[in-house]
C-alpha cells in the first residue's frame, strides 16, 4: 500500500460526511461520488468494493424487501385510512391527537423504515392539522422523532439497530429480550415531555372534525389477503432463528416481498414495474456506497489506527467506555447520519476489543457466526442507542428528519435547524440519560441473559 492512500481515504470519507451534513448535494450523489473516486483512484479494486457491499447483503435485502412490501399495499389506502381514524379518535381534545400520532407511529416504525413510514404518514397532517386548527409543524416534527425513537423496540426498526444487531449475531428473539425496553423507555420519554414541549397542542380544544376527509379503503379483499402476508412476515421475524431451518430477517422481508408482488400482480391493483420503480433506489445506493467508503478506511489501516486510541482512551473498564460510546454516540449522530456512522464504528470496536483481550480474533473473520463475549456487548449495545437517539436532535441527525422537513416545505412550511433543536435537544438529552441508566440496571449492574 501506498502512503497517500490512507490520507486520501480518509479525506474522502470526511468529505463525504461533509457534503451529507451541509447538504450541498445530494446524500446519495456524495456517497457515491465518494465511493467510485475509491475505486478510481485504485485505493480499492472494484472486486474489493463490491465485496465489501457484500458483507452488508443482509441490510441491503432487508430494507429493500420491506420498501417493496409496503408499496405494493401502497393502493389500498390503508395508511390515509388508519391516520384519519386516529385523528378522529382525538375527539376535539390537543392531547389526544399527539397520544394519538405516538400510538400511530410507534408500532409502525417498529417493524418499517423509519423515513419510509414519515413519508407515508406525514403528508396527512398538514391538512387534518389546517380542519382541527392546529400547527402542522410541531406535529411532524413530533412523528419524526417518533419514528426514529420506536426504531429501538425491535431489530429491524432502524437501520443502526440491524447492522450493529447482525454484526453481534443478535436474533430478533434475543433483541427483544435484551434491548427493546430502551425502545419503550425511549417513547416514554416522549410522552412524558408532551405537555411540557408541545403545550399549546396539548391544551387546545379542537374544532370540529365534521370536515376531516374520510378515506376509503380501496380493494379490501386484496387488503385482507396481504394482512396474512403482512403477520407471516411478522410471525418469522420472531421465529425465524429458532425454525429446523433457520430463516434470517433479510430472507423473511424478501418473501414477504415476493408474496406482496404476486398478490398486487394477480390482484391487478398495480402493475410490477410500478412498484419497483417507485422503491427508493436513492437509500438503497446511498447504503452500499457507505459500506464501500468504510471497506476504504478498513483496507488502508485508519480503523485499525483508530481502535488503537480507543484503547488507549477506555482500556478495559466496560462501564466507563460503555457510558462514553453512549453519549459520544449521541452527540456525533446529531450532526452525522447514523448509517455511515454506525457502519464504521461496528469493526473499530470489534478491533478495540481483540487488541485489549476482551475478545478472540476470531471475531474478525467475515462471516463469523459464534457468540460475542458477553461482558463486551454492553460497548455495542451503547453504539446503538447512542447512534439511534442522537439522530432525534437536529434537523440533519435522521433520514426521517429530512424526509419530514420535505413534507412541511412542499405544504408551504419551513422547518428550520432552530425550529427542530427547540423540540429534538431536550427530548434527546432525557432519552441519552435514560439510556444510560437502562445500560447501568440492565447490563452493569444486574445483568442477565
Amino acid at each position: 500500500m501506498q502512503h497517500w492512500q490512507p490520507l486520501v481515504a480518509g479525506f474522502i470519507f470526511l468529505g463525504v460526511i461533509a457534503l451529507i451534513m451541509t447538504e450541498l448535494i445530494n446524500i446519495t450523489i456524495a456517497a457515491f461520488l465518494g465511493a467510485i473516486l475509491l475505486v478510481f483512484l485504485n485505493i480499492m479494486t472494484l472486486s474489493e468494493a463490491i465485496s465489501y457491499i457484500g458483507r452488508s447483503h443482509g441490510t441491503l435485502a432487508l430494507f429493500f424487501g420491506v420498501m417493496v412490501l409496503v408499496r405494493a399495499f401502497e393502493p389500498t389506502k390503508i395508511f390515509d385510512y388508519i391516520a384519519t381514524q386516529m385523528v378522529i379518535l382525538a375527539r376535539g381534545q390537543g392531547k389526544r391527537l399527539l397520544l394519538g400520532i405516538v400510538a400511530l407511529t410507534t408500532p409502525i416504525c417498529a417493524v418499517l423504515p423509519n423515513a419510509t413510514t414519515v413519508m407515508l404518514l406525514a403528508p396527512l397532517l398538514p391538512p387534518m392539522a389546517a380542519e382541527v386548527g392546529v400547527d402542522f409543524v410541531p406535529l411532524i416534527i413530533l412523528m419524526v422523532i417518533v419514528s426514529n425513537s420506536a426504531g429501538l423496540l425491535t431489530l429491524v426498526g432502524d437501520p443502526a439497530t440491524y447492522i450493529v444487531g447482525d454484526a453481534i449475531n443478535l436474533s430478533f428473539t434475543d433483541y427483544l429480550l435484551r434491548m427493546s425496553m430502551a425502545g419503550v423507555l425511549a417513547i416514554a420519554v416522549i410522552v412524558l415531555c408532551l405537555p411540557v414541549l408541545f403545550r399549546r397542542i396539548w391544551r387546545k380544544e379542537l374544532k370540529s372534525l365534521d370536515q376531516l376527509p374520510h378515506p376509503q379503503i380501496n380493494h379490501p379483499r386484496t387488503l385482507a389477503v396481504g394482512s396474512v402476508i403482512i403477520l407471516f412476515v411478522l410471525v418469522f421475524f420472531v421465529i425465524g432463528d429458532g425454525t429446523l431451518v433457520k430463516v434470517s430477517p433479510p430472507a423473511v422481508a424478501l418473501m414477504g416481498a415476493a408474496l406482496a408482488l404476486l398478490l398486487a400482480h394477480q390482484s391487478k391493483i398495480d402493475t410490477v414495474t410500478q412498484i419497483l420503480r417507485d422503491v427508493d433506489w436513492g437509500t438503497l445506493i446511498f447504503f452500499m456506497s457507505v459500506f464501500v467508503l468504510i471497506g476504504g478506511l478498513e483496507k488502508t489501516g485508519i480503523i485499525d489506527q483508530l481502535s488503537q486510541v480507543l484503547a488507549f482512551v477506555i482500556g478495559k473498564n466496560i462501564f466507563l467506555g460503555s457510558l462514553l460510546l453512549l453519549f459520544m454516540m449521541g452527540i456525533v449522530s446529531s450532526v452525522i447520519p447514523n448509517i455511515p456512522l454506525v457502519v464504521a464504528m461496528v469493526p473499530l470496536l470489534k478491533k478495540y476489543v481483540v487488541q485489549v483481550g476482551l475478545a478472540g480474533s476470531e471475531i474478525l473473520h467475515l462471516g463469523y457466526g459464534g457468540d460475542i463475549p458477553s461482558t463486551v456487548l454492553p460497548l455495542f449495545y451503547a453504539m446503538m442507542l447512542g447512534a439511534t437517539l442522537g439522530g432525534n436532535a437536529t434537523l440533519v441527525g435522521a433520514s426521517a428528519n429530512i424526509v419530514g422537513a420535505g413534507v412541511a416545505e412542499l405544504h408551504g412550511r419551513r422547518i428550520s435547524f432552530k425550529t427542530f433543536l427547540r423540540y429534538g435537544v431536550p427530548i434527546t438529552a432525557l432519552q441519552l440519560g435514560v439510556s444510560a441508566l437502562f445500560l447501568t440496571v440492565r447490563f452493569l449492574i444486574w445483568p442477565r441473559s
